[in-house]
């Protein structure tokens, strides 16, 4: 399986935030992500960047959230 684990980073940690994530939706201000067994989250953030040999993806507070 292909399965995403998300991360926000903050003051240079990176803290697991949502695993298993199967679906992500992007929107104006951050993104919507669901889950291997239909869980959503809306994250208010954007990307630092993904790995997808790591099965993983980075985000940061948006500018506003700081």
């Amino acid at each position: 399986m292909c399965e995403t684990k998300v991360y926000i980073e903050k003051d240079g940690k990176k803290e697991e935030i949502f695993e298993n994530v199967i679906d992500i939706q992007s929107e104006k201000d951050g993104f919507f992500l669901k889950d291997l067994f239909g869980e959503q989250k809306f994250i208010k953030a954007k990307i630092k960047y993904i790995d997808f040999m790591k099965h993983e993806m980075v985000l940061t507070e948006s500018e506003g959230d700081k």
